[in-house]
């Protein structure tokens, strides 16, 4: 086992059976803890901000979507410790060697974003405790935070995320007792009514959080002992920790955008706080740069996978590891430097753009692993010259990842475009949905087709 301040040895292969020393309290916390951070708080705040909506039409729609949302994101942590290797290794499975390439370097851009994002807003929230720092100072502090447990690894990450559970889950219970106590507005709204249109977007806000971690969460499941009670656990555990730490944060948001008053939301968090504004402050910046770690810890596992895929005799160990994880820092310290000024619309933009590449991927994976294959995969072909069993591509996967995509046209509402369906439905966005729901169904039927016309015997070239 590695000591505390060893690298991590293992980086995309699979770990052995002597090396699953995970626990499902560790998963817990590594989802409940990292989620309590400031990045949350001001995405729930988007419902009684940006979507209008009082306080308890604001909370059911949270509540829903992160339950809906956190369903699929658990699914994936229960693969984890049935293969033992990194969630982007595992989409060889389905899309084959080389297929699986673009959708890895998608989800690769996806963690540096959210990495962006979460120094901004770290960053920000260091300000506010001490206003004589400058924005770039801030940012920075918050990127050294976050080098430690990225370098280092999974055991460190999970360290700092039971740390993060105590100090930021107080922090978190500090801010709604002032927020309930301190402003009535909060109490009036509610018994308030919200648009049905801004139930469905914060809905869909929701789950897309939960659904965002999908890509990842069996990252920290692979250590887990092999079995299905280990299965089982990773589930539970993933989906208790990040549903509860998502709602616990983004109830606080809601409820602080009720009394923002147009303002910033930290600006309206530091106005609520008032004397406990610093170590509350301090503690939800903290925290963002432990999220931020795993953010950019699971980011270059899956750059190492795209490297892997091109030059499969070399062995990418923890100084190949090291290389990525600085170079993904500087990337996304790069990002938020550069993107602090108009940080809130590219965000929303960000989560527009993820929302509608992720789902038919999550659909495609979970469907093949659980319907199709029953958790039953050859590993040792993951990481063959040929893509093994699973071969360099797979058509009717990489087809249906297409379609999944262009299903959403007509459904989608974003700033760039709003298609005719998402216009009727005065600029709900139920484009997930649909991708969720047609998707499986086509690629069971094309996957089916494809294996009795060209592979009689039923495997997977």
């Amino acid at each position: 086992m590695d000591t505390i301040g060893a690298l991590e040895a293992e980086t995309i292969y699979p770990i052995p059976p002597e090396r699953r020393h995970g626990t499902a309290k560790d998963l817990f916390s590594v989802w409940f803890g990292p989620n309590l951070m400031m990045l949350t708080v001001v995405t729930g705040a988007l419902a009684t901000t940006v979507f209008g909506l009082s306080l308890f039409p604001a909370l059911l729609a949270l509540l829903i979507g992160n339950l809906v949302g956190g369903i699929f994101m658990a699914l994936h942590a229960a693969q984890g410790p049935r293969l033992g290797v990194p969630q982007m290794i595992q989409t060889r499975g389905q899309f084959g060697l080389f297929g699986a390439v673009p959708v890895t370097a998608i989800i690769v851009l996806m963690y540096v974003g959210f990495a962006a994002s979460n120094l901004v807003l770290g960053g920000e929230g260091l300000q506010a405790c001490f206003p004589g720092l400058g924005r770039f100072p801030a940012i920075l502090i918050i990127q050294l935070l976050s080098m430690a447990p990225a370098i280092l690894g999974y055991r460190v990450i999970h360290i700092a995320a039971r740390i993060l559970t105590l100090l930021c889950g107080t922090a978190v219970l500090v801010c709604l007792w002032q927020v309930a106590s301190v402003h009535p507005v909060v109490h009036g709204a509610v018994a308030g009514q919200g648009e049905w249109t801004g139930i469905l977007r914060t809905l869909s806000l929701a789950a897309l959080w939960q659904i965002a971690y999908a890509p990842y969460v069996s990252d920290s499941s692979r250590y887990l002992p092999i079995g299905p009670r280990s299965e089982k656990y990773a589930f539970l555990a993933c989906f208790s920790g990040s549903v509860s730490g998502s709602m616990l944060a983004m109830g606080l948001g809601a409820a602080i955008g009720m009394v923002a008053g147009g303002a910033h939301i930290i600006q309206a968090l530091t106005a609520v706080l008032g004397v406990t504004t610093v170590p509350v402050l301090l503690a939800l910046s903290v925290g963002i740069a432990v999220a931020n770690a795993m953010n950019v810890y699971c980011g270059a596992l899956s750059t190492l996978t795209v490297a892997q895929t091109f030059t499969p005799d070399r062995h990418y160990g923890r100084g190949a590891r090291l290389v990525v994880t600085v170079l993904l820092l500087l990337l996304a310290f790069g990002m938020a430097t550069l993107m602090a000024d108009q940080f809130m619309t590219a965000y929303s933009e960000f989560l527009e753009l993820l929302m509608s590449v992720m789902i038919p991927w999550t659909a495609i994976n979970l469907t093949d692993y659980y319907i199709l294959h029953h958790g039953e995969y050859d590993v040792a072909s993951f990481f063959k010259k040929d893509g093994g069993l699973y071969g360099y591509y797979n058509v009717p996967a990489l087809t249906c990842y297409v379609v999944g995509i262009v299903v959403q046209i007509p459904f989608l509402s974003t700033n760039l475009y709003t298609g005719s369906v998402a216009r009727f439905l005065g600029g709900v966005d139920i484009s997930w949905v649909v991708s969720l729901i047609f998707t499986p169904a086509v690629y069971i039927l094309a996957e089916r087709s494809f294996r009795r016309k060209v592979l009689p015997g039923g495997e997977r070239a």
